[in-house]
C-alpha cells in the first residue's frame, strides 16, 4: 500500500481521518458512492471540502492511487468527484488509479478552487 507522503492524516482539530496507518488485515475496504443529503451537518461539509482541497494541492488533475486514503472519505466523494482513473477499475484494490473530475469539483465545492485556479 502505497503511503501518500506530506498528505494531511486528519481535518486539524477533528476526528475525520483523511489516510489510513496500515492495510486492513482482513481485506481492503471497497469504494462506494455514499449519498451526500443536504441535511449533512456543516462539519461533514467541512471535512469533505478540506478532504478535496487536501487531494487538490496533492494531486492536482493527474491520476493518483489510491493507496493509503481513506476509504470511508473517499466514498463521500467517489463517482462524483473523485473518479475512476482507469478500466476496468477495482473498487478493493489499494492500487486502483483515481483522479479529480475538476469540472464536477469545482460546482461541487467552488470554495476549494477559489484562490488556486488549478494545479
Amino acid at each position: 500500500m502505497l503511503k501518500h507522503r506530506g498528505f494531511p492524516g486528519r481535518l486539524a482539530g477533528t476526528d475525520f481521518q483523511f489516510t489510513i496507518r496500515r492495510p486492513n488485515t482482513k481485506g481492503v475496504v471497497p469504494l462506494k458512492p455514499r449519498e451526500r443529503f443536504a441535511d449533512r451537518r456543516p462539519a461533514d461539509k467541512r471535512a469533505d471540502s478540506a478532504f478535496l482541497a487536501a487531494l487538490w494541492d496533492h494531486f492536482g488533475a493527474e491520476p493518483f492511487e489510491r493507496g493509503n486514503l481513506d476509504a470511508g472519505r473517499l466514498s463521500w466523494l467517489f463517482g462524483r468527484e473523485v473518479v475512476p482513473a482507469e478500466d476496468p477499475f477495482d473498487v478493493q484494490s489499494y492500487e486502483s488509479l483515481l483522479k479529480i473530475d475538476e469540472n464536477r469539483a469545482r460546482a461541487s465545492f467552488p470554495e476549494v478552487f477559489e484562490f488556486g485556479g488549478s494545479a
